[in-house]
């Protein structure tokens, strides 16, 4: 029962169409967590069709996003790490069987009773389809930042909030 009903979820969700950039839903998605006033962990769930690099891309536009609205201008990746997540669905499977036959013999019947001596030959056939087993591969970025209102100094790399989420939807061609 359950392999049906994951099975008929593949079905609804539309072929070769990856993870939207929206909050996180049975499809996918960004999600947070705040830590701290300034510090947040983000984290971006792609489908089997979305790419490596959009995840990253989308999880980075979501550390962005947060940022400006919690009035912050600049933010700093202090962890990061990206793993796939991996798992399987089998097609189901359906055998067609075809056959023939001949039938040699004599039949010899007295009153009601009838008796039958003879051999019967033939071949059949059997094609079975589906029953293949796919492996999706579904990456999932996550960023723990701390958050700016000034530019920090001393090294360490920032971001700047607005640049980032301008440069992330124009390539993506995500409205404002």
């Amino acid at each position: 029962m359950l392999k049906r009903i994951s099975l008929a979820m593949l079905l609804i969700i539309p072929a070769g169409c990856a993870t939207d950039y929206k909050s996180e839903s049975f499809r996918g998605g960004y999600s947070e967590v705040r830590l701290d006033e300034n510090v947040f962990t983000v984290r971006f769930a792609g489908n089997a069709y979305t790419s490596p690099e959009k995840a990253a891309d989308f999880c980075l536009l979501r550390c962005a996003e947060l940022a400006r609205a919690n009035g912050y201008s600049y933010f700093i990746v202090i962890d990061s790490s990206h793993y796939i997540k991996q798992s399987t669905v089998t097609t189901p499977a359906t055998a067609y069987t075809t056959g023939s036959g001949n039938t040699f013999g004599t039949a010899t019947a007295y009153g009601n009773q009838a008796t039958y001596m003879g051999t019967t030959y033939g071949q059949s056939t059997t094609t079975t389809y589906g029953g293949q087993t796919y492996v999706l591969s579904k990456p999932r970025p996550s960023n723990t930042i701390v958050c700016f209102k000034e530019k920090p100094t001393g090294g360490a790399f920032a971001y700047s909030a607005t640049f980032l989420v301008n440069s992330l939807k124009g390539k993506y061609g995500i409205e404002n």
